[in-house]
């Protein structure tokens, strides 16, 4: 088995506004010991959904082959059916792209007319944020493409055009990057690969200044950095296929069988698991982890494959995530999933297709939470 299964590569790479002040809000405790500051914040995603937002992907300059991108359509539509059983659904895509995507799409599916390149709705999409008062709006974080490696003329522009068809206040503090290089815990603790933030191409400054940005950003008190790996795919180490909040205090973190320090993929996510399994949260509590076993015997055999059970998506009822032809751990991954979110039914998907391009379920939605 190849190692860097991990490796959040993609296939096919080609090489703002002003910052809003929040006042006259109160802050408000969460959790033991917890009081976050005032302003707007990005909740915890198990909590209830208004709606999933994802993407269409149509860009021929991004997926070279027409049959791979039909086959990423396909799968794309296979997930938003999936998740329509559960909550609505709007899929984003340019007209001229509504009539072909009928085809594959429920009919229980809202298509709404805001093009798109590519499928990466937690990256490019809007990222929504509440204040805990019954107010939502949408924080830019100004998606550059994973720092130019790809083209984003209307990937770039979605969150602005999805608030402004919302009506919602669109929030800049000026930091770049994308949300799937974030986790939260949806009370004031954040996750975060250094690869993917204090990298020149996205943002020029220190370690603290982006730090703060980011805390402000998701309304965060402590920020966890583990160094990941830059320069090596286009992500530069995205968390979210490696590590995951369940709760406060609660991580999933998936795990090569063996340790291999020699391997750079394998021993920067042991890296991880060594920080966090050592890391307190805002409230001052030791993180628990749970580790889920990275598959051996996939479908696809690519050194380029991500095959990631933590790349899942938590929405009303449901957790959506991936198998891979494993048995044996695709069958520990529905166990420690059904653990983790015992209300909620547990449905696997074949997503093969977004392991080629180097991503997952996770990496292709985006919720709005209910307010």
């Amino acid at each position: 088995m190849p190692t860097s299964i991990l490796r959040p590569s993609r296939r096919g790479v080609l090489a703002g506004l002003g910052f809003v002040a929040l006042s006259g809000q109160r802050a408000f405790a969460m959790g033991p010991g917890v009081t976050r500051p005032p302003g707007f914040y990005v909740p915890d995603e198990a909590l209830r959904h208004e709606r999933t937002f994802m993407q269409w992907p149509v860009s021929r300059e991004v997926h070279l082959e027409r049959d791979f991108l039909a086959y990423l359509q396909e799968t794309i539509a296979e997930i938003a059916n999936s998740i329509v059983d559960f909550e609505p659904v709007v899929m984003l895509m340019a007209p001229e792209h509504e009539r072909a995507a009928r085809r594959l799409l429920s009919g229980a599916v809202e298509i709404w007319p805001i093009p798109t390149e590519d499928l990466w709705a937690r990256d490019s999409g809007p990222l929504f944020v509440v204040d805990g008062q019954g107010d939502l709006a949408i924080r830019q974080m100004n998606f550059n493409g994973w720092g130019g490696k790809q083209v984003h003329i209307h990937d770039g522009q979605i969150a602005a055009r999805v608030a402004d068809r919302m009506g919602l206040q669109l929030l800049d503090n000026g930091l770049v990057g994308e949300p799937g290089g974030v986790e939260t815990d949806g009370e004031a603790t954040l996750i975060a690969h250094e690869s993917s933030w204090v990298n020149p191409n996205r943002n020029g400054q220190s370690k603290e200044e982006i730090g703060a940005l980011l805390k402000e950003a998701y309304g965060g008190l402590e920020l966890i950095w583990a160094p990941g790996i830059a320069g090596e795919d286009i992500t530069d180490y995205h968390i979210d296929s490696l590590a995951r909040f369940v709760e406060p205090g609660e991580v999933i973190i998936q795990l090569p069988a063996e340790y291999d320090p020699d391997d750079l993929w394998n021993g920067a996510a042991h890296q991880t698991f060594d920080i966090l399994a050592g890391a307190s949260d805002a409230a001052g509590r030791r993180l628990n982890l749970t580790v889920i076993t990275e598959p051996q015997r996939v479908r696809v055999r690519s050194d380029d494959f991500v095959a990631s059970y933590v790349n899942y998506y938590v929405c009303n009822g449901a957790v959506i995530a991936a198998e891979f032809g494993d048995r044996e751990t695709d069958e520990e991954a529905r166990r420690v999933l059904a653990n983790a979110y015992p209300n909620r039914e547990i449905v696997l998907l074949n997503v093969d297709a977004l392991g080629e391009i180097g991503g997952g379920i996770h990496c292709a939605t985006r919720e709005q939470p209910a307010v």
